[in-house]
């Protein structure tokens, strides 16, 4: 599950509000087109998984105009922060050490402690794998792709929190194209299925291809191969990759070669890549961009 939501109807919007009790929520409005949206975003990423019980979200000012507008939301990034339905402080701008404190004042009580960080090392953020988070965010959406992807089932569908999954057309094979929004380390995928009949058996992983045809997938050789048993799609089962070999990742390739019980077409409902952003620790760029804006 990403740690970031970005809401993708008013509905949706309306909802986490009402649903979140007195929780924190804290709410991201930015568009594609603003450099300071995109300068913040991992640091945004970041303090989701610091402090797992806030709910983070993200609204696309452009997507959802009737959101944007009924928060009287004119500059980007603004961030505001709700608990109860209600808005209780409002921030313009990408300023990282004022978006913390702002999420320090207005969490509440938690049981880890007053900086909010859970002392759980197993929480849903990081599977339990110490120094690596769930890197969702930093999947460029626009950018993903997938060869013989069924329309209405389509690779965008696996990097949702909900029932949604993808799913291929003609037969068993896919080829999905995942382009990070900059480069990252990849320690471990974690992958959810509806039906363990339909989910992957064989993946092939390509590093740092930006296409890969069906034809290439036979005389190209892939970064590692992963073959899967139903086990391997059990609510706590993490798939470990060679990490020496995923160090400085900007893309990758899976070809989804065949599925469990060679059914006619494959399902995938979740796609989950955890590890690291290369760059995230270095908040000087942050800081230096506070100053100028």
């Amino acid at each position: 599950m990403a740690s970031v939501k970005e809401l993708q109807t008013s509905q949706e919007f309306q909802d986490l509000l009402s649903q979140s009790g007195n929780k924190l929520v804290v709410v991201d409005f930015f568009a594609t087109w603003c450099g300071p949206c995109h300068m913040i975003a991992p640091f945004f990423a970041q303090i989701s998984a610091k402090y797992p019980h806030v709910q983070f979200a993200k609204v696309d000012v452009d997507r959802l105009r009737d959101v944007a507008s009924s928060c009287k939301v004119t500059a980007m990034p603004t961030f505001q922060f709700f608990k109860s339905g209600q808005k209780v402080a409002e921030l313009k701008g990408a300023s990282a050490g004022q978006i913390e404190q702002l999420v320090k004042q207005h969490q509440g009580e938690t049981a880890s402690g007053s900086d909010g960080v859970s002392s759980n090392s197993g929480s849903k953020n990081n599977y339990g794998i110490n120094g690596h988070s769930d890197l969702t965010d930093y999947i460029t959406p626009n950018q993903m792709d997938a060869l013989n992807q069924n329309e209405e089932n389509n690779v965008k569908n696996v990097f949702k929190s909900n029932d949604a999954f993808l799913e291929s057309d003609v037969d068993e094979q896919l080829i999905i194209t995942v382009p990070f929004s900059q480069p990252v380390k990849i320690h471990s995928i974690k992958l959810k299925a509806k039906n363990i009949a339909q989910a992957p058996k064989t993946i092939k992983i390509y590093t740092n291809r930006q296409t890969l045809g069906f034809d290439d997938a036979d005389s190209v050789k892939e970064t590692q191969t992963i073959e899967l048993e139903p086990k391997d799609f059990e609510e706590d089962a993490v798939i470990n990759l060679r990490f020496v070999k995923f160090q400085n990742i900007n893309s990758l390739v899976l070809f989804v070669q065949d599925n469990q019980e060679d059914e006619e077409t494959t399902q995938i409902q979740q796609l989950i890549f955890i590890g690291s952003p290369i760059e995230a620790t270095n908040m000087g760029n942050l800081k230096k961009g506070d100053e100028e804006n």
